[in-house]
C-alpha cells in the first residue's frame, strides 16, 4: 500500500496558496493538504496534528516563521519543513539552516520545483536531513542589459551560440549571481539545478560546459577573455575549470549590476 501523507502550508499570499495547493491535489500519496494564511493559526493545526511536512513563509502574522519552526521542531522532531521567503539576507538564511529547514526556497517559487522538493523529502522522510539544499530562484532581475552582457561575453570569448554548452552556460552564470555560494556546491547543487530545467542530466550539464569552454580556447582569443577580466590570468595552455570560468564572469556581471 502506497504511503499517505499530510501537508501544512502556512502562506498569507492567497493566490500563490491556490495556485500551489494545486500541484498536490491530484496526488495520491497526499492525504491531507491544509492551508492557513497567519501564523496563529499554523500554529494552533501544529500543535494538534502531526504533519509529515510544512512548507511556510517566514513572514507571517501574529507569530513568525522562525517561531513556527522552532515548534515544528519541538513538536515532532522528525517533520520535515521548507522555507520559502523574499528575504534573502544571508543572516536569515542562516537562521533557518541553524534551527534545521530541510530546503530554502526565494520567493516567487516555481511551483513544480517546490512539489518535487516536497516529494522528495516525504519519501526520503526516515532519512536524516541535510543542508544540501539549492535556492530556487533570489530577487536579482536579469534586465535585457544584462541578458545583453553575458552574450557579448560568449561572443567575445568565442563560444557558439549553437552548442549545448552555450544555454548550460547562461543558466550557470544566472544561478551564480543569484546565489554565489553554489559554486562551492558545483556538483551537487549548480549541475542538478541546470539539468533539471533543461530536462537532462547533470552529467550532459557538465560535459556541454566543458565543451564550450574547449571550443573558446581552441579558438585561440585568449587576449579578448584576458581583456575581458582585466588582467592576464590564463595562456593558450592554460585554460580555466568550469567552475572558475563560470565564478569569474558571474563576478564580473555582478559588479555592473
Amino acid at each position: 500500500m502506497e504511503k499517505e501523507f499530510s501537508l501544512l502550508l502556512a502562506n498569507d499570499n492567497a493566490e500563490e496558496s491556490n495556485f500551489i495547493s494545486e500541484k498536490f491535489t491530484n496526488d495520491s500519496a497526499i492525504k491531507n493538504f491544509s492551508i492557513v494564511s497567519s501564523g496563529k493559526d499554523a500554529e494552533e493545526l501544529i500543535l494538534n496534528n502531526d504533519y509529515d511536512l510544512v512548507i511556510l513563509d517566514l513572514v507571517l502574522q501574529e507569530i513568525d516563521g522562525f517561531e513556527l519552526i522552532e515548534k515544528i521542531k519541538n513538536k515532532n522532531p522528525k517533520t520535515r519543513i521548507i522555507v520559502m521567503s523574499s528575504l534573502s539576507n544571508d543572516a536569515f538564511i542562516k537562521k533557518v539552516t541553524a534551527l534545521g529547514v530541510d530546503y530554502f526556497m526565494l520567493k516567487p517559487v516555481n511551483a513544480d520545483v517546490l512539489r518535487k522538493r516536497a516529494l522528495e523529502l516525504l519519501e526520503n522522510s526516515d532519512e536524516s536531513s541535510s543542508y544540501s539544499r539549492p535556492v530556487v530562484s533570489s530577487n536579482i532581475k536579469f534586465s535585457k542589459e544584462i541578458e545583453e552582457k553575458i552574450t557579448n561575453i560568449f561572443i567575445t570569448v568565442g563560444i557558439p551560440a549553437h552548442i549545448k554548452g552555450y544555454q548550460f552556460l547562461r543558466e550557470a552564470i544566472k544561478l551564480a549571481m543569484e546565489n554565489p555560494d553554489i559554486i562551492n556546491s558545483i556538483t551537487k547543487k549548480l549541475y542538478p539545478s541546470i539539468a533539471e530545467r533543461f530536462d537532462t542530466s547533470a552529467s550532459k550539464v557538465e560535459r556541454a560546459i566543458r565543451h564550450a569552454i574547449e571550443v573558446a580556447w581552441n579558438r585561440g582569443k585568449i587576449e579578448n577573455i584576458n581583456n575581458i577580466f582585466g588582467l592576464t590570468i590564463y595562456t593558450s595552455n592554460e585554460k580555466p575549470t568550469n567552475g572558475e570560468f563560470i565564478a569569474l564572469v558571474a563576478d564580473k556581471m555582478l559588479l555592473d549590476v
